[in-house]
């Protein structure tokens, strides 16, 4: 089967602009909630402990850590891997998966910094005329 027989968002599918469904609506949630996005940037870095990534990533919580880790993980982009020492460590990795998101994010994160003074001012004429 062709990569254009298949059904939009579906493994192999064509990708139509605006139009995310099923599986890939999932994986996007995933990559893009609150802390996906700065797990991957992080990992991309360089690896990491567990409490290296809590104390980096201020404000998550020990559990929001381990569900994230565990998705992209379950997703291929991270690797966990245990340290030979005692007492037992453990490091997270960014896969080779995982390091092909490194320019999208920092392309989106490069889009912030360049353009937050003016969303700030779209934000502060919203809230002007909110109030």
């Amino acid at each position: 089967m062709t990569g254009t027989s298949r059904k939009p968002g579906t493994p192999g599918g064509p990708a139509i602009p605006g139009l995310i469904v099923g599986p890939q609506r999932e994986l996007l949630d995933q990559l893009l909630d609150k802390w996906g996005q700065l797990i991957l940037t992080l990992l991309c870095q360089q690896s990491r402990r567990f409490n290296e990534l809590k104390r980096d990533l201020d404000g998550i919580t020990q559990k929001s850590l381990t569900q994230a880790l565990r998705r992209l993980e379950r997703n291929g982009l991270v690797e966990r891997h245990v340290l030979d020492q005692r007492p037992v460590a453990v490091e997270y990795r960014i896969t080779a998966l995982g390091r092909t998101l490194d320019k999208p994010f920092l392309t989106l994160l490069a889009w912030t910094a360049d353009h937050l003074t003016e969303v700030e001012q779209h934000r502060q004429a919203y809230d002007d005329d909110s109030s």
